[in-house]
């Protein structure tokens, strides 16, 4: 990959010494978390989506879960302290975080929201990420994810 390739999901791991290994692929606007897992031909349990909610306070939390898994909006609520936490607009994505849908990552948003990570990600070796970028994956240790990312571990599917 060209420095002129490198995300800016990448720049913060390279920042940060981090270690991860980048995978690409051509994207499809339709792709799911599922697919994309064949494409990298990892078990979907180790590819994680990034989810962006807004609670009742008007506080945006962001959940990181397995592809195959659906966010629990009232576990999500709970860890966060919120009334209840919906999930923001696709078009609130973009302006929010500096992300588009399907390209969105836990690392390197606008701003710093309290993210929490589905707690089965402690127990792998590996997982996958957004990088940043729709077609863009990085793969790296869960505790470098939980740490660049200030990753909660939580109950949340």
């Amino acid at each position: 990959m060209k420095k002129d390739d490198k995300t800016n999901v990448m720049r913060v791991l390279d920042a940060k010494k981090i270690t991860y290994e980048s995978h690409s692929y051509e994207p499809d606007a339709t792709m799911s978390g599922e697919e994309i897992a064949g494409i990298l031909k990892e078990n979907p349990d180790s590819v994680f989506k990034t989810l962006v909610t807004q609670g009742k306070s008007g506080a945006y939390y962001v959940f990181v879960v397995p592809v195959r898994e659906e966010l629990d909006l009232k576990k999500a609520a709970k860890v966060c302290g919120e009334k209840s936490v919906n999930m923001i607009k696709q078009k609130e994505l973009l302006p929010l975080t500096g992300y588009v849908h399907g390209g969105c990552s836990p690392i390197g948003m606008k701003k710093q929201f309290p993210t929490y990570i589905h707690e089965t990600a402690e127990g792998l070796e590996r997982i996958f990420v957004s990088a940043g970028k729709v077609g863009y994956q990085i793969e790296l240790a869960p505790d470098d994810l939980i740490k660049v990312a200030g990753c909660i571990p939580a109950d949340i599917v």
